[in-house]
């Protein structure tokens, strides 16, 4: 090209001219933008205590992920005196409920033109419109009726058998590697891992095979990054990823479905959830839909996997901390069964450890994995007499502030509030524990949750003698994206048989 042709300089010049004529312009609408963007937030906060001034569009987004425990517990402290505060996370303007009656009334509201239930603020991206928690109204109570005999005693049972002996084979692999090494063990990844083989198996039981299990893995731990991430779906970003991921672990577990409708209808007995789902559903109709189910079933293990793993942790952390508390499961557990007996802990063993139940109970309650339910308000909402949420606002109802409310000593951790009968503080406070959520959409899979947690207690605390290596903090809590110890609950193990021989 003849740079020097004077039409080409000419070319250049009416460039440049425009494009300072064009910036000041770009300059305004931007400063316009901002300006609205300001005045729009501060509408919607109305009398709720939040800040005054949010950066634009990614408003508290970055403190929110560097440092989530401090973030939410400032919207907790905002929100001491009126039960409600505000803020504005990446364009949407959120409201944060502290109050245990108002989160009741957010609840209780979950239908198209009141409260969305979303599980994450840009959770339909992550999980499809097919979602569990997106349903509303009689489609959402069909689909509640088809499977609950996923929760029958009888498949309950079921997943208790799969349960202990996948809980067991961990532990053992626990101590063998605290055998190998003088270094205390951080227990969160390993705690992740024994349940994503636990929900595995008693979701899909013998339809995955090792290699899947392999890549559903990875493909769970690219969505568990992408939970955290900022949520820009373009490629080389960890939402992106996580959203690709979730599509293959959807594919994978529908291809466990069309497995399981083939057993069942060759006159198998169920071994695991979905066969319990198909051979109920094949009653009804000849034909469901596997893409749709493999979605459910991602539902579940979702729900399962996570906050399971908290669970874990702060219950090894509390019976570390309390060894009255695990003198007592201890005793309890070890009249009723005994790992030298070669004998499994039965249902109907799991129903006598009352004691470990409340302990299971009080540990969920103490530390409520999921500590927040988002929202969406589908319309304007009157939440209190003087504050409506406008249409298209995030609630964050917060169920780990409920857990401090009411309850006798909230602060302390003590199973005898659910286990006195003179107390019974699970009845006196029942509005109050909202860890399994409340409503139409309350957990379906409370029970099976509480059992895992049991069991695993009870394996532990009979196999193994620990020692928890406290440090500054380690307490601390931090998002992950459910709750844990900060220090991932790091702990010296021995067999508990070496002890005793």
């Amino acid at each position: 090209m003849d740079y020097h042709w004077p039409g080409f300089h000419a070319a250049g010049d009416a460039i440049r001219r425009s494009a300072a004529v064009s910036f000041p312009y770009l300059l305004c609408a931007l400063a316009f933008w901002f300006l609205w963007e300001q005045l729009s937030y501060l509408r919607k906060k109305g009398p709720l205590p939040g800040p005054h001034f949010v950066v634009p569009f990614l408003g508290s987004a970055l403190p929110m992920i560097l440092n989530p425990t401090a973030f939410w517990a400032r919207q907790a402290a905002l929100a001491r005196d009126l039960g409600v505060s505000a803020n504005f996370l990446v364009g949407r303007f959120v409201v944060f409920v502290r109050s245990t009656e108002l989160s009741h009334k957010v609840f209780a509201n979950v239908r198209p033109d009141a409260f969305h239930l979303i599980g994450h603020p840009f959770g339909k991206k992550l999980f499809g419109e097919h979602n569990l928690i997106y349903l509303f109204d009689q489609q959402h109570k069909d689909l509640r009726r088809r499977i609950a005999p996923n929760f029958t005693p009888r498949a309950l049972s079921t997943y208790v058998d799969i349960q202990q002996s996948v809980i067991a084979a961990h532990i053992s692999r626990w101590l063998a590697l605290a055998a190998a090494s003088p270094e205390p063990i951080p227990l969160r990844l390993l705690c992740r891992d024994l349940n994503l083989e636990t929900s595995q198996t008693v979701f899909a039981g013998p339809y995955l095979t090792p290699e899947a299990r392999v890549q559903f893995n990875r493909d769970y731990n690219l969505f568990n990054v992408g939970l955290m991430a900022l949520p820009f779906d373009l490629p080389g970003f960890a939402f992106r990823r996580a959203r690709l991921a979730v599509s293959r672990l959807i594919q994978t577990l529908s291809g466990t479905v069309a497995l399981s409708k083939s057993r069942i209808r060759s006159g198998a007995e169920p071994t695991c959830l979905i066969d319990f789902w198909m051979q109920d559903a094949l009653r009804e109709i000849t034909e469901a839909n596997d893409i749709e189910i493999g979605g459910h079933l991602f539902d579940f293990l979702f729900a399962a996997q996570d906050a399971s793993t908290s669970s874990l942790l702060w219950a090894v952390a509390a019976l570390d901390a309390h060894p009255d508390v695990l003198a007592r499961v201890r005793s309890e557990v070890s009249a009723l069964w005994s790992p030298d007996s070669g004998l499994p802990i039965t249902a109907d063993l799991i129903r006598q450890m009352r004691y470990t139940e409340a302990v299971a109970r009080e540990v969920v309650r103490y530390r409520p994995p999921a500590t927040m339910v988002p929202h969406i308000a589908g319309e304007p909402f009157r939440l209190t007499e003087w504050y409506t949420v406008p249409k298209g606002a995030i609630v964050f109802p917060s169920v780990y502030e409920s857990s401090f409310q009411g309850f006798t000593e909230p602060e302390r951790f003590d199973p005898e509030r659910f286990f006195s009968e003179e107390r019974a503080e699970d009845r006196v406070y029942k509005r109050n524990f909202l860890a399994f959520g409340a409503g139409a959409h309350q957990c379906v899979g409370q029970r099976y949750a509480v059992n895992h947690l049991l069991l695993f207690i009870a394996l532990f605390v009979s196999l193994v003698d620990f020692k928890r290596r406290r440090a500054d903090g380690c307490d601390d809590i931090t998002y992950v994206p459910t709750i844990v110890p900060r220090d991932d609950c790091t702990v010296y193990l021995v067999p508990r048989w070496a002890l005793s021989t």
